[in-house]
C-alpha cells in the first residue's frame, strides 16, 4: 500500500507526457544561445518541413520564414532574453510550396534556460490564422455591401421623393424597390467556402423578383421567364433587381399585369458581343408611347442600363402591348 500511495502518477510519467505532446501536436525545441544551435523533435522537423534528425541553427530555419516575416521574427528571438515570463510569436514559413503559420512560444528573461539553453514549443495556427483572415475578408466585404446599399438607398429615397406626391405613395414605392433589393441580395449572399464573387443565375433571379407579381392575376403562371443558363455577378445583380422592379412597376400599373388576363413573357438571347433581354407584355390595356418629357422612373432605368451594364434600352409601344428590348454588355454583366 506505501509504495502504491507513493507511486508517480501516470500523468508525469515522461513517456504518457510525451504522449500526451504528440497528440495535441506540440513540436518542442531547444535553442543554446551561445552557439545558436537548436535542437527539435520530430513534429516540429515535420511542421518546417524538413528532414528528420537534420543539424539545423537559427540562421537554417530562418532561410524558411516568409520574406516578409524574416526580420521580426529575428528581432524577437534576440529579444526573447529580455522578455518578461511567458512569450508568443506568430510567423508565416514556407514548407516546401506550402504556407503555414506557426506559433513559437517560451519564456524569456534567462527564466526558461538551463545550462545556457532556451526551451520552448512550435505550433501549427495555420487553421487559425485562416479563420481571422476569413473574418476580416467577410467583415470587410460586409463592410462593402453594406455601404454600397446605403448609397443605392440613399439614392433611391431622392428619386422617389421627386416622383411621388404623397407620404403614402412614396412610402409604399421606396418599400418595394428597396424589398426588391433584398430579395437579390439573398440570391448572392456568401456561402460557406465559396470562391470568387457572389453570383445567381440569371433565371433564379428573374424568378424571384417577379414572383411577387405573378399570383395577382386571374389565373397561376401569366408570367413566363425563359433565358439560357448565365451566371450575373453581385453588382449587376443589384442593378438588376432595381430595373426589373421598375418595368414590374409599370406594367402593374400600365401594362399587361394591371389586369387579370394579362401575361409577360421574359426571354433572353445571349452573343460575345452582347445580352438581349426582352420584355413582352400580352393581354393588357392599349398602350401609346409616352409624350412629353421622361419620368423619374424612365430616367431611373435609363441610367441603370446605361451607366452600371453599359447597355442601352429601347421601347415598342406596340398595339398589343410594350415591348422593351435591353442590350447588355456580358462582361460587365459577370461583375
Amino acid at each position: 500500500m506505501t509504495k502504491d500511495k507513493h507511486r508517480e502518477p501516470l500523468l508525469w510519467q515522461p513517456k504518457n507526457l510525451v504522449r500526451a505532446i504528440e497528440a495535441a501536436g506540440v513540436g518542442l525545441w531547444s535553442w543554446n544561445v551561445d552557439t545558436d544551435a537548436l535542437t527539435m523533435d520530430a513534429v516540429a522537423y515535420e511542421l518546417w518541413g524538413l528532414d528528420r534528425g537534420r543539424q539545423v541553427n537559427f540562421e537554417d530555419l530562418s532561410a524558411h520564414i516568409h520574406p516578409a516575416d524574416r526580420d521580426r521574427v529575428r528581432a524577437a528571438f534576440q529579444a526573447t532574453r529580455a522578455v518578461l515570463g511567458p512569450y508568443d510569436i506568430d510567423f508565416r514559413i514556407m514548407a516546401g510550396e506550402e504556407l503555414r503559420w506557426i506559433s513559437a512560444r517560451g519564456k524569456g528573461d534567462d527564466e526558461g534556460i538551463v545550462e545556457r539553453i532556451m526551451f520552448g514549443i512550435f505550433l501549427d495556427s495555420t487553421g487559425r490564422k485562416q479563420a481571422e483572415e476569413s473574418r476580416e475578408l467577410l467583415a470587410g466585404e460586409m463592410s462593402h455591401r453594406v455601404k454600397n446599399l446605403l448609397a443605392i438607398a440613399a439614392g433611391l429615397t431622392a428619386i422617389t421623393s421627386r416622383s411621388t406626391s404623397t407620404v403614402d405613395d412614396m412610402a409604399r414605392e421606396l418599400t418595394q424597390r428597396l424589398t426588391a433589393l433584398g430579395r437579390a441580395h439573398d440570391l448572392v449572399r456568401p456561402l460557406p467556402g465559396q470562391d470568387g464573387g457572389a453570383a445567381a443565375l440569371l433565371g433564379d433571379l428573374l424568378t424571384v423578383l417577379l414572383a411577387p407579381y405573378d399570383d395577382l392575376g386571374a389565373f397561376s403562371g401569366r408570367i413566363r421567364v425563359s433565358v439560357p443558363r448565365m451566371s450575373v455577378g453581385e453588382t449587376s445583380t443589384t442593378t438588376l433587381a432595381l430595373i426589373v422592379h421598375e418595368l414590374a412597376t409599370n406594367s402593374l400599373k400600365y401594362g399587361a399585369l394591371s389586369v387579370d388576363t394579362g401575361v409577360l413573357d421574359v426571354s433572353c438571347s445571349a452573343q460575345h458581343e452582347a445580352v438581349t433581354l426582352v420584355w413582352t407584355e400580352r393581354g393588357g390595356p392599349k398602350v401609346e408611347a409616352p409624350s412629353g418629357p421622361s419620368g423619374y422612373g424612365t430616367k431611373l432605368l435609363e441610367r441603370s442600363v446605361a451607366g452600371a451594364l453599359r447597355g442601352s434600352i429601347s421601347y415598342n409601344w406596340d398595339d398589343a402591348g410594350t415591348i422593351i428590348t435591353l442590350k447588355l454588355d456580358p462582361e460587365r454583366l459577370a461583375q
